[in-house]
């Protein structure tokens, strides 16, 4: 592609005497499983988020998965979740033994929609599981209010997020646990898989450090049934050669969008939807057409890159037949993965090459 949807490689470069040198720190060190640069990592991120704590875990899969056990939720609880996320979200769920309950989303924003939320929850609801989609805030306070009046936890998916703001707070400890992913292509990415919880309560946090180490806190010494799910120091090293420019990128990334508002304006094209209380990470750019496969294929043959986030959404997976949701069970998630598209809006992409992008969406339109 001449503008490819997104191009790791250039992150990397624009940045590789600082990851070269933290790569060499670690090893150097001789210290290759947690240890000083995963600890300094977790005290930088807690801080950027505006949380108390961080727990660097192997992934963001893993960081949903430890945070629901961190609530000792299991079989015969329910998780509320979007209907409209991608299926980490509902796999974290069913891997603890417990039923995701999706509830659908506002088809302007995409997330979660609060209303939908109160009419799902059962005696059975022991978390409500909202996700930041495409790097824009769910309407939280709402969700929060609901779920304080019910005893309910919140477990939030920022997998998308990293630097996006609610009413000016960033994202990172409004709700009792916030799940991050750096798989490399997230907003801040490592060169491999990683992932961290951040909280403001010691309890999680403290349990979610043992569960992520074999249930040891002291080795040899095992006192819950763990598993083994530690940030590797080698991607905490990375992680954190980029976090001091991961504002920058943001505001990069936010450049691209307002160019993206103003030149697709008026082409029937449905686009993206910011509240005037959210400030987005713009991990993606997502437009909506009827006319899809048409316009991904010209966009292609003019050399730019698009994807599709997501074709397909968790109930009409074969992963969760077992639930028996039918397609039209859950129309707007199924209306959106019909409709989605995915523009390019890297860091690295810079304003004439999204110029160009424009220029072929008005052309295809």
């Amino acid at each position: 592609m001449t503008i490819p949807f997104l191009d790791l490689g250039a992150a990397y470069r624009e940045l590789k005497t600082e990851i070269d040198a933290a790569i060499h720190r670690v090893l150097d060190s001789g210290w290759y499983i947690l240890g000083p640069e995963v600890e300094a990592f977790e005290a930088e991120w807690a801080a950027y988020c505006e949380a108390d704590h961080a727990v660097g875990v192997a992934n963001g899969l893993d960081a949903l998965i430890l945070a629901l056990r961190s609530l000792d939720v299991g079989p015969g609880d329910e998780v509320i979740v979007p209907s409209n996320t991608y299926i980490a979200t509902w796999l974290a769920v069913t891997a603890v033994g417990a039923r995701p309950i999706p509830v659908e989303p506002d088809p302007a924003t995409h997330n979660i929609d609060p209303t939908g939320i109160a009419e799902m929850i059962t005696p059975s609801t022991k978390v409500i599981l909202p996700v930041h989609l495409y790097g824009q805030p769910t309407d939280l306070d709402p969700i929060l209010a609901l779920a304080r009046s019910r005893g309910i936890a919140v477990v939030e998916d920022a997998a998308q997020a990293h630097g996006a703001c609610y009413k000016g707070r960033r994202i990172g400890a409004h709700g009792d646990v916030v799940c991050w992913s750096f798989y490399p292509g997230k907003n801040l990415g490592a060169l491999g898989d990683g992932g961290a919880v951040t909280t403001n309560r010691a309890d999680l946090s403290d349990r979610i450090r043992v569960l992520r180490n074999y249930g040891s806190r002291v080795k040899y010494v095992n006192e819950v049934q763990g598993e083994n799910s530690r940030l590797d120091p080698i991607q905490a090293a990375v992680l954190r050669a980029k976090l001091p420019h991961l504002d920058a990128w943001t505001e990069r990334r936010l450049a691209i969008a307002e160019a993206y508002a103003d030149g697709l304006a008026g082409l029937g094209l449905i686009l993206p939807n910011v509240p005037n209380w959210a400030d987005p990470a713009w991990h993606l750019y997502v437009v909506r057409t009827k006319n899809r496969a048409a316009l991904q294929k010209r966009l292609a043959a003019v050399g730019v890159g698009t994807l599709i986030h997501y074709p397909i959404p968790p109930h009409m997976q074969a992963a969760y037949a077992d639930l028996g949701l039918a397609p039209e069970a859950l129309p707007i998630a199924r209306d959106l993965a019909e409709e989605v598209l995915s523009l390019p809006i890297g860091p690295q992409l810079d304003l004439p090459a999204a110029q160009k992008v424009i220029a072929g969406l008005v052309d295809a339109l």
